[in-house]
């Protein structure tokens, strides 16, 4: 049609432009439309930057429209070939579907062509029908460009409609087709009209290396990441979970959480409470119940929080667990919440989600899920938990015939956070390890485990404590290629340090060959041997594309009295060496680590320290923080 034949021609004027444009800012022949460019693109085109999105957001989200345009025109036109050509000889008799559709040559079509303008919620319903009717292939390209013409009928009298909202929720409840039928509406623009706040997200993206999809893509993947669960054949994949969705008493309720969680995304302020309240709005408009959009809005309001303390607190902490429990109240919110979050995070770049976070999600499902079955008035304490965890770790080392004198020597010489920040199994193989080592030796011990309990190859240093260590020993797993997703050092009271490293290759998988952990065992041992003063130097160059987001670097402090320790974030951009730098630093400025959680989101690395002073004490002398402060911003910024 001519509308088709013009949006075709502004589709490819629109790309011409920006090949144009490319060229011009490389320099030379240049198809490709790279990081390096955007930024400099948006700037030629003269867009500009506000107080919600960037210039260069701006420029992409008309990108991703236009080409999602033409994606939309490619599969009517496609289909219309088919049909009138690979499918010319086939018969073209019509099969009833019901009294609005009807099935031809495998195709649905609608069975008069004023339908949608006599009866626009048929606009939904093509989508439920679909669902329900595996067998169809498509939808027929006549219909398609009759739901195109369609959409200014979808308006507030088609959104009050009872009969709209019933069968959007019932394509919701459907066992099959959410997700297909759900990504069909979103190319035929009918998603975006029926849900208008869903329309502001659509071509959507952020400028950063982290969310490499537009927020309407990462929104049907997160749908998509949860539908999967709920097929059996996919149930090894992610086993609780698929046990957890399988209990839910109303899973379309997580799947309406999950289209409105970044609902908010690009309006300026906070996302998730601009979202709950789109939520709640939706809620309200299809009936649900009170409980029901209770919960949905608090599941908006609250998706980021389960990821956060997982990454960012320290859930060894008996204090940690027992504040997440309160903020979650009770075993359903948990579940909805799980889900949401495990969805979410492999929804965002296929190299985001790693069995660290896996192993780190189920741990705090798993101890919240304890406290909640315990009663949130009769919760965790501290001294219990380190009791319940040697009693367990006792147990194990019996088996390998260790008697308790043995145990005892070893376990006087540490202190509670040992058996706070380690799990019953982790005890027994340092101390089993320890034991064999000898009391006295002062070579250092180091072992290394293919895959631990917490999701990744585990590394444990026991050695005398020696200058530049922790530096050293980040330095030489960074040179190795090795991406280090957690560390804990504790001192013994005798002056010997337990290091624990959780590391991953570079792909974000454990390290499964022999021959890598021997290099890894021989190369950390030869470093540690030599005690030199200075720390191990990177020579691992920075990524390409690391530099086209630069992140001043910022250090912030904060007490955490329960804990007699300090607390440090470092805000930074991403490049080789950086924990060793940051490690170095506390070394000159004479600052113990005793845990870290390291969280790297694209080209942002967002690191927490809990840190102590020479005497295990929370760090209250303001020259030493801004000794830390002033080292870490100048080798980093340098």
């Amino acid at each position: 049609t001519d509308e088709e034949y013009h949006a075709l021609d502004k589709g490819q004027n629109f790309l011409w432009k920006v090949r144009f444009g490319l060229h011009l800012v490389a320099g030379r022949h240049e198809d490709r439309l790279l990081f390096d460019h955007q930024r400099n693109l948006a700037q030629l085109f003269g867009y500009e930057s506000d107080g919600k999105r960037l210039a260069v957001e701006y420029f992409m989200k008309e990108y991703y429209r236009e080409v999602t345009e033409l994606e939309r025109l490619n599969e009517m036109l496609l289909q219309l070939f088919q049909e009138e050509i690979l499918l010319a000889d086939h018969p073209g008799e019509p099969r009833d579907i019901n009294k609005r559709f009807q099935a031809r040559r495998g195709f649905l079509e609608a069975r008069d062509s004023q339908l949608f303008e006599q009866q626009p919620f048929a606009l939904l319903e093509l989508f439920l029908v679909m669902a329900q009717h595996h067998e169809l292939k498509g939808v027929r390209a006549e219909t398609i460009r009759r739901v195109r013409a369609a959409l200014p009928h979808i308006n507030e009298e088609f959104r009050a409609d009872l009969r709209c909202r019933s069968l959007f929720m019932e394509l919701l409840r459907q066992p099959l087709g959410v997700t297909h039928e759900l990504r069909r509406m979103n190319r035929y623009g009918v998603l975006a009209a029926y849900l208008p706040e869903f329309g502001q997200i659509v071509g959507q993206m952020q400028h950063d290396l982290f969310h490499v999809y537009t927020v309407d893509e990462h929104t049907l993947r997160l749908l998509r990441n949860l539908r999967r669960l709920t097929v059996p054949e996919f149930a090894h994949e992610f086993p609780l979970s698929s046990r957890i969705i399988g209990e839910l008493p109303k899973p379309e309720l997580i799947y309406i959480a999950a289209l409105y969680h970044d609902i908010a995304k690009g309006r300026g302020g906070d996302h998730s409470e601009l979202g709950a309240v789109d939520a709640e709005a939706f809620c309200r408009r299809h009936d649900l119940s009170d409980y029901d959009t209770r919960l949905i809005t608090w599941l908006v309001r609250n998706h980021l929080l389960m990821s956060t303390t997982a990454q960012r607190k320290d859930i060894s902490d008996p204090e940690v667990i027992n504040e997440f429990a309160q903020q979650v109240g009770d075993r359903n919110h948990l579940d909805y919440l799980y889900l949401l979050t495990v969805a979410d995070v492999r929804a965002t770049s296929p190299s985001v989600w790693n069995s660290w976070k896996d192993s780190l999600l189920a741990e705090l499902y798993h101890t919240t899920a304890r406290v909640l079955r315990r009663g949130l008035s009769n919760p965790l304490k501290q001294q219990e938990l380190i009791s319940e965890t040697q009693q367990q770790a006792r147990e194990k080392l019996h088996v390998y015939r260790l008697n308790d004198l043995n145990i005892s020597k070893v376990w006087q010489r540490l202190d509670d956070d040992y058996f706070l920040r380690y799990s019953a199994d982790e005890i027994a193989w340092h101390c089993r390890a320890i034991l064999k080592h000898g009391e006295g030796n002062t070579e250092p011990l180091i072992l290394v485990r293919q895959q631990t309990a917490r999701g990744g190859t585990g590394i444990f240093i026991y050695t005398p404590i020696r200058g530049f260590q922790f530096s050293t020993t980040t330095a030489v797993l960074e040179q190795l290629g090795l991406n280090i997703v957690d560390a804990r050092i504790i001192p013994s009271r005798d002056g010997y340090t337990l290091d624990s490293y959780n590391v991953l290759e570079e792909d974000g998988e454990p390290i499964h060959s022999s021959h890598r952990i021997q290099e890894i065992e021989q190369t950390l041992e030869e470093k540690l041997r030599q005690n030199h003063s200075e720390p191990a130097t990177i020579e691992r160059r920075m990524a390409r594309r690391l530099k086209h987001f630069p992140i001043p670097t910022q250090v912030a402090f904060e007490e955490d009295s329960g804990n007699n320790r300090t607390i440090m974030e470092v805000v930074a951009s991403d490049r080789p060496g950086l924990l060793s730098h940051i490690a170095r630093a506390m070394a000159d400025c004479n600052v113990r680590m005793q845990n870290a959680k390291i969280a790297t989101l694209g080209e942002r690395v967002e690191d927490i320290f809990f840190i102590v002073d020479s005497d295990n004490s929370p760090i209250r002398n303001e020259s030493q923080l801004r000794c830390l402060q002033e080292k870490i911003t100048e080798v980093l910024q340098g």
